[in-house]
């Protein structure tokens, strides 16, 4: 293990270097910018490339093509810039391009608040691009969880094939202080599967349900075709209903039938507990804090935090939040993914303790709430 003194978007950067990340492209926004300006230097430092494009689409563009010649690639921005995004990120969900897109949030919509935190971008990153597919969206919610949880973000694309999101909190990425964190060589690293036999039978998506396809990199002697349009075997269009059927399901499934595999998340103090709160990222720092000094008056009050919120690991939150009569989620947006406890658990009798001012949920804030509802 090692001891740093870093903040969050520098140790994100960090772990992008030492899981394998070799090539970033994007432009710079608040609050992220700090990720690309270490990489501008850590990048070309360890035998990979930073560019700065002119703009978020071509930051996105570049990155989709270094990550198509077989180099792990990410960008970094904000909601705004997510949003430029889009298109390019469609096309990474329907091709099966793995790259991590971090998206340190900031108050929206629209330009919003540039240095306020939120929470404001759970629908964004399920969402983030029209047509049917499915996301991988996960929240750190401290300096460690920034390095590790960036790791398996590129485990995850690498796996499943897939852009994969890092919710950042505005306050967990601009957020200084001691983290310790696993020396490189010990953290589990995760390639993308290669084609290994005659390349005359190679099919890049050729795979079974609920398996990604198998993209070797470009300029290896493996021929096969890169298109925003349904594809068949090779990657040439097809408008096949029944093949278009079949990947449909596949691209779905591959993330939704496998969640036990991208899932996680933190019970805190939920043995005991009589009061269960449901936060994520920074206001979970809250909810912890206000948990200690609850139980010091002898309320017993539990969290339960999901650190993947997407795909939404919808048996254990019916489970978790079943258990319990009083159960209040804390957010700072105005209740988003509120609406996926709501759909998962079939209730409507939640407390709520939403923001989107761009002001920090605090612990004497949380334990007020609680205090009201006993």
């Amino acid at each position: 293990m090692r001891e740093v003194i870093a903040t969050g978007n520098v140790l994100i950067a960090q772990a992008a270097i030492d899981c394998g990340c070799r090539f970033f492209g994007g432009y710079p926004i608040t609050p992220s910018s700090e990720i690309a300006h270490e990489l501008s230097h850590m990048l070309p430092a360890n035998d990979g490339t930073f560019i700065q494009m002119e703009d978020e689409i071509s930051g996105i563009s570049v990155t989709i093509g270094a990550s198509m010649s077989g180099t792990k690639a990410m960008t970094a921005s904000s909601g705004p810039g997510i949003s430029l995004k889009a298109e390019q990120i469609g096309l990474a969900f329907i091709a099966e391009i793995p790259l991590v897109i971090v998206n340190v949030m900031r108050g929206g919509p629209s330009t919003g608040l540039p240095t306020r935190v939120a929470q404001g971008d759970l629908f964004q990153a399920k969402a983030p691009t029209h047509g049917d597919f499915a996301s991988i969206a996960i929240a750190p919610a401290s300096l460690e969880e920034a390095y590790l949880e960036t790791v398996r973000a590129f485990n995850l694309a690498e796996k499943f094939m897939t852009p994969v999101f890092l919710l950042m909190d505005e306050t967990v990425g601009h957020m200084n202080g001691k983290a310790v964190i696993p020396d490189a060589k010990d953290i589990e690293i995760i390639n993308r599967a290669k084609f290994t036999g005659d390349k005359k039978e190679y099919k890049a998506y050729k795979a079974e349900a609920n398996q990604p396809a198998t993209l070797n990199p470009f300029f290896t002697g493996y021929r096969y075709h890169v298109t925003g349009l349904h594809h068949g075997e090779i990657g040439f269009p097809t408008e096949d209903g029944e093949l278009v059927k079949k990947n449909m399901e596949r691209l779905i499934g591959k993330i939704k039938n496998r969640k036990n595999e991208i899932c996680k998340w933190e019970e805190y103090k939920l043995d005991d507990a009589e009061f269960l709160i449901i936060a994520y990222g920074s206001v979970s720092r809250s909810a912890k804090e206000a948990i200690n000094r609850l139980r010091e008056e002898g309320v017993k009050v539990g969290l339960f935090r999901p650190i993947t919120l997407y795909p939404v690991a919808e048996e254990k939150i019916a489970q978790i939040v079943n258990k319990f009569k009083k159960v209040m989620v804390s957010e700072l947006n105005m209740g988003q993914y509120l609406e996926e406890i709501e759909r998962v658990s079939s209730r409507r009798d939640f407390i709520s303790l939403h923001r989107a001012n761009g002001r920090p949920i605090t612990p004497s804030e949380i334990i007020a709430k609680i205090k009201e509802n006993l």
